[in-house]
């Protein structure tokens, strides 16, 4: 298991989420080294999410997988994402879909990448059904053979101890059970940060999502330099 970035947590803004020995990240994607040549054959990502990867609120464009792509392009990395993120979906909804999304793609895709569990969490729903969604999606592309990397999630305060503690282990349990790299939480690089998070204080802004692009690019490149 690959471990990127800290699992910090500190009053989560999130009400709903629907309708790694690492290089350090760059702070910004305004910061980020210049842009090197595109070089190699494309390497096709599924992103696979909810309403994070959706790109709720934000223009076309502006998503996640789409910041994404840019930003693994300006580092040389000849990056295609197939954005497969539906608001207010949960792991049970991934897992779903996951086989026929899977065999819509033009080509077996190189990666993965998955933001699943939100949705689970805020509704309340059994931690353990949540471990065992995500754990049958993340079987499914092994079987495949297809790299993954997991964005966790984390449960906030008013969730209670008790479900905090079942909820917050899913991801570094499921990442090391089943060999895949983690990045331990996905919206690290937003939270106490108001001016990242858009005005229903749930999803992050344009610039949020370049922020946590800034944060998790490396994981995804290293996965794919890893597997390539």
């Amino acid at each position: 298991m690959k471990v990127y970035g800290f699992a910090i947590f500190s009053a989560l803004l999130l009400a709903g989420c629907g309708k790694g020995s690492e290089p350090a990240a760059p702070p910004s994607t305004a910061a980020a080294a210049p842009e090197v040549p595109v070089m190699g054959p494309e390497r096709h990502i599924l992103a696979l999410g909810d309403s994070l990867f959706a790109g709720y609120g934000v223009k076309s464009g502006e998503s996640y997988p789409a910041k994404l792509e840019a930003a693994l392009r300006a580092h040389g990395v000849n990056a295609r994402i197939a954005n497969a993120g539906v608001s207010g979906d949960t792991t049970a909804g991934g897992l779903e879909r996951l086989a026929f999304t899977l065999n819509s793609q033009s080509q077996t895709p190189d990666l993965v990448i998955i933001s699943l569990g939100g949705n689970d969490m805020l509704r309340g729903l059994a931690p353990e059904q949540t471990k065992a969604n995500l754990e049958a999606i993340v079987s499914e592309l092994g079987r495949r053979k297809i790299p993954v990397v997991l964005m966790g999630m984390l449960a906030p305060p008013n969730m209670g101890a008790d479900y905090r503690s079942k909820f917050d282990a899913i991801y570094p349990a499921l990442a090391e059970q089943q060999h895949v790299s983690l990045v331990p939480f996905f919206l690290k690089a937003v939270i106490d940060k108001p001016d990242l998070i858009q005005a229903d204080h749930i999803h992050p802004t344009a610039r949020g999502i370049e922020e946590i692009v800034a944060a998790t690019t490396y994981a995804v490149e290293g996965e794919l330099v890893a597997g390539n």
